[in-house]
């Protein structure tokens, strides 16, 4: 049963247990097989600690994240000595006693669970190993419970390691690549003038290309910061006709276009309202690109809004019908009917719309009316 235990000893005590009551507790543990068969079988590490921050059950797991090298024993130890935390040995009370404990994940997360208090934290560790020091990213959560009228601290950590990395190397790309990509541009743009006159055509075609490659990588920088709950909005005065009318020359200029027609419908009404314009119009021109690729040469995508009292409603539709078993997909992340690195399309456009821009996406499908995708917005976004 978990409950809060006697929190009478959360201090970090340097005191420590003898090894024989260590592995009193531990066969405590041990009593219990189908505890043990539990705890051994989940994919993250699984430790339980007690009152003085030793460790009295660990997952069989749990051994990977030892450096190479270093003591495989793990009964008794604290967190950071097993694993080999650089600052583990700075101070005779040991790991969770230094300074640097003070700002350490797993140990923040250890003081309040010995306080009674289930707690989440990323932990930052860097570890002595053969070749120097390692970094190692853990998410770690504390949840204090009571076995045996005894109070122990149940630590599950996640390798976060990965996950890290790659958001960094993310950055990194993102950042040379639009730097490199812009100086390109801009580069084309004042070679532009120097054309000879034969080439101006194609010149135009290359810097389209560029364009299009900038827009792309931007997308998927704010696709991955939208994922994290990291993209911040920028709320501007728009409308809807213009806004129509801008993804319209886009697309219609757009590889995917061509032979293709895209037209605004006459109707479509022109409302103002204020919404992240870079975001609305990356919706649309994602629905508009989707609509185009399934559309056959000299078939005709048509745009269009209409007023829906506070909100207003954007439309994309095309000839064709969505098959069922697609229509049931069709929101899902890396789901795509044209390869399996395909997918993000109508996935970033649900994303985009309802955690961002505060809006709704539906479509309708049907061999008599064809395919239409509906973008519903607010007329104003906080």
């Amino acid at each position: 049963m978990i409950m809060s235990p006697d929190t009478s000893n959360t201090s970090a005590t340097a005191d420590r247990l003898p090894l024989e009551e260590i592995e009193r507790q531990a066969r405590s543990f041990d009593d219990l097989p189908l505890v043990g068969q539990l705890l051994h079988s989940l994919l993250n590490y699984v430790f339980i600690l007690n009152p003085h921050r030793q460790i009295v059950f660990a997952s069989r797991n749990a051994s990977e994240l030892i450096p190479p090298g270093r003591s495989p024993n793990i009964l008794g130890g604290r967190f950071g000595e097993v694993f080999g935390c650089v600052h583990a040995q700075e101070c005779a009370a040991g790991c969770g006693s230094t300074q640097s404990c003070g700002v350490c994940g797993a140990a923040k997360a250890v003081t309040m669970g010995l306080a009674g208090r289930t707690d989440l934290q990323e932990c930052r560790l860097s570890q002595v190993t053969r070749e120097g020091q390692d970094a190692l990213d853990l998410l770690v959560l504390a949840t204090p419970f009571s076995h045996n009228e005894e109070p122990f601290l149940l630590l599950s950590a996640a390798n976060i390691s990965h996950e890290k990395r790659r958001r960094v190397l993310e950055r990194l790309f993102f950042h040379d690549a639009l730097n490199c990509i812009g100086g390109l541009m801009g580069l084309m743009e004042l070679l532009a003038s120097e054309v000879p006159a034969p080439l101006r055509s194609e010149m135009g075609l290359a810097q389209a290309s560029v364009r299009e490659l900038f827009d792309d990588v931007v997308a998927q920088r704010d696709l991955e910061a939208a994922e994290r709950a990291e993209l911040k909005i920028k709320p501007a005065p728009l409308k809807s006709r213009e806004v129509l009318a801008q993804v319209q020359t886009l697309y219609q200029n757009h590889r995917v276009g061509r032979r293709r027609a895209i037209c605004l419908a006459s109707g479509a009404a022109d409302i103002a309202f204020t919404s992240d314009e870079a975001l609305v119009k990356r919706v649309l021109g994602n629905l508009t690109k989707n609509a185009l690729e399934a559309s056959a040469p000299g078939q005709t995508v048509t745009l269009d809004c209409e007023d829906a009292g506070p909100n207003l409603k954007f439309a994309v539709r095309n000839p064709g019908f969505i098959p069922r078993e697609v229509q049931l997909q069709i929101f899902n992340r890396s789901f795509s009917t044209k390869s399996n690195d395909r997918g993000l399309g109508t996935y970033s456009v649900k994303l985009l719309t309802e955690r961002y821009l505060k809006g709704s996406v539906a479509f309708a499908s049907s061999p008599e009316e064809d395919t239409a995708f509906f973008v519903t917005l607010p007329k104003t976004i906080a």
